[in-house]
């Protein structure tokens, strides 16, 4: 099941070519225009800290016409796994409402949800990955986004924009991954589909961080969270070991952080290629995925 929630003729009257991916994130919102010939990627600050203000303030600003793919922040959905509970397949949403009630601050009837099958654990036990919005949240988004030229076609998070541009490959793929002042990501996506994903706290203001502040601490505690994943990935999951590790950061010394990042590990560090037309946009790399996402699906 797929984790994007469709939301397909919403308000909609007229339909647009134009694809556009629109991050929401804290302190800004970033959005990519992509065309069939050309393409248009920027970011707005936001003032507020608020959303939905800088939301209503990218939509005054800007003439956005086409379908959205619209990636919230992670403070706006809560990822959790769970076992998959023994019901048929059309009543599972409903049943994951009350299952993941006490593991998350939203309340059964503000919740919306979708899922995607989790790994099978050594000894056969299967899970399933929830991730949910508060409703109240999510129509405030959606109403302020669609009106006569621009519809939102789909919701997702950071998590599949940015294994969506990754290249389909059989070897698994430690991606690590942030949007400016965000929380940063740690995926595996082997074939195409997303079998691991971490929201690690902590590093959010890692952009700010000098080299030698890097050093002290910040970059071995991150190296710590990514042997933890792999050896997860490897040893619960019984899967072939991670042969390379890819970085995208926003940050001024991305590449420092790789090459010391390599230091502490034998496998392959190396900093993710971005289009070469787009490799100035490397802080807007969750909505350019965005585009990309009828080519990701989970696992």
């Amino acid at each position: 099941m797929s984790i994007i929630t469709r939301i397909k003729n919403i308000f909609s009257k007229t339909t647009f070519d134009d694809l556009i991916g629109v991050a929401l994130r804290q302190q800004s919102i970033s959005y990519f225009v992509k065309k069939s010939n050309e393409h248009q990627c920027e970011s707005i600050e936001n003032k507020t800290n608020r959303i939905a203000d800088a939301t209503k303030e990218l939509l005054s600003e800007k003439s956005l016409a086409g379908q959205c793919h619209l990636v919230l922040p992670n403070s706006y959905s809560q990822m959790v796994q769970v076992d998959k509970p023994n019901v048929p397949e059309l009543e599972i949403r409903d049943a994951l409402k009350w299952q993941i009630k006490d593991l998350v601050n939203i309340a059964p009837e503000n919740m919306v949800l979708d899922y995607f099958d989790g790994p099978t654990l050594s000894g056969g036990q299967e899970k399933i990955n929830v991730v949910c919005v508060a409703k109240s949240d999510l129509i405030e988004l959606v109403t302020m986004l669609t009106g006569d030229d621009l519809n939102v076609n789909c919701i997702t998070t950071e998590e599949f924009a940015f294994a969506s541009l990754l290249p389909i490959q059989q070897d698994a793929v430690l991606f690590v991954c942030q949007q400016p002042n965000e929380e940063v990501n740690l995926l595996i996506v082997k074939d195409g589909k997303l079998f691991f994903s971490r929201r690690l706290r902590g590093f959010a203001q890692i952009s700010g961080k000098s080299e030698d502040e890097l050093s002290l601490g910040t970059i071995d505690a991150l190296s710590l969270e990514i042997q933890r994943s792999s050896d997860y990935f490897e040893r619960q999951l019984k899967q072939a070991p991670i042969k390379v590790i890819e970085v995208l950061m926003p940050l001024k010394h991305e590449a420092f952080l790789a090459r010391k990042l390599a230091e502490n590990t034998n496998v392959e560090v190396k900093l993710f290629a971005m289009p070469v037309t787009l490799e100035n946009f490397r802080d807007s790399a969750v909505a350019i995925g965005a585009t990309q996402l009828n080519f990701m699906e989970p696992n």
